[in-house]
């Protein structure tokens, strides 16, 4: 089934498992995940926004990573799990253009909200006198309003980029959402170009972000050295190791599924990677940062 422009009406997508053993204590599993990340991330967005004491730079940073963390995984799980037993798992062409759009931007925006949550603590441990005339209103909006739209352009790029593809091999995605990859599958154009913008574009945002983010820890280290006390060392340390923990999980989790050629990887172990990267950061960043940080666990207690 196609439209008057050439291109499918609708996909068909794939469950994570064919094995029929599987499906309801897998469907399970994810409802319950998908309802914990929501529970945890909204918490954290409500606690922080509620309480007068948490309304600073590093705060609210972490409620736009727990913001887009909650959009980045409702972009895919609930579309999984509402096809999961039917028969025919289809999803619209629009549908499908959409999904890979909104889950391009979040990521992005992700990996450039890590790197201005790096500059932050950068400010607050090597400049913590001037920390308050820095990261003043302004700058936070600032920040955060850059790394929306190096989201947006990084999205429309790479979204316009695969749907001027043809889709006539099948309408059949071996995946269980709309990715670059499985999509460039099931094209009878040529990809190479497709494939090369990919690694390029997506290359340049982390040659743009990680070195940001490792040459701000390197002047953390070299100032946290300098910190006679053992006591202050360990206290400035703490506040760094969440942000740490967020930004390993998401480019280890990333970079593994992105960056290894598909003709060297089945489409299975493929689904499996990109549930690392899909779910784990969104349900593990609400963890990380409420038993790492004793403010937000207080006035959760409360």
């Amino acid at each position: 089934m196609i439209n008057h422009t050439g291109a499918p009406l609708e996909f068909l997508l794939s469950n994570i498992s064919d094995m029929p053993e599987l499906q309801i204590p897998l469907y399970v599993l994810f409802l319950n995940i998908y309802l914990f990340t929501m529970l945890g991330n909204c918490a954290v967005i409500l606690i922080i926004y509620l309480h007068p004491a948490l309304h600073t730079p590093m705060y609210f940073f972490i409620g736009n990573l727990a913001f887009l963390d909650a959009v980045y995984i409702s972009t895919t799980v609930p579309k999984m799990l509402i096809i999961y037993f039917k028969k025919r798992k289809t999803i619209s062409y629009v549908g499908c253009v959409a999904q890979l759009y909104v889950y391009l931007v979040m990521a992005a925006t992700e990996s450039t909200l890590l790197s201005t949550m790096a500059y932050d603590r950068y400010v607050a441990i090597c400049n913590p006198l001037r920390y308050h005339a820095i990261m003043n209103k302004k700058v936070c909006l600032e920040l955060a309003t850059i790394s929306w739209i190096f989201g947006i352009l990084y999205s429309l790029i790479h979204t316009g980029n695969t749907f001027r593809l043809r889709f006539c091999k099948s309408i059949q995605i071996d995946h269980f959402f709309c990715d670059i990859p499985p999509l460039l599958k099931i094209s009878c154009s040529s990809t190479i170009l497709t494939e090369m913008i990919v690694y390029v574009v997506g290359g340049l945002l982390v040659l743009i972000c990680f070195p940001l983010i490792i040459i701000s820890y390197v002047f953390i280290v070299k100032t946290v050295f300098k910190i006679s006390t053992a006591k202050a060392r360990t206290k400035t340390c703490s506040t760094c190791i969440s942000h740490f923990l967020s930004v390993s999980l998401f480019y280890v989790s990333g970079s593994f599924a992105y960056f290894h050629p598909t003709e060297h990887n089945s489409f299975n172990q493929y689904k499996v990677n990109a549930l690392f990267y899909t779910i784990l950061p969104p349900l593990l960043n609400p963890l990380i940062y409420s038993f790492r940080n004793k403010e937000i666990e207080k006035v959760f207690k409360k």
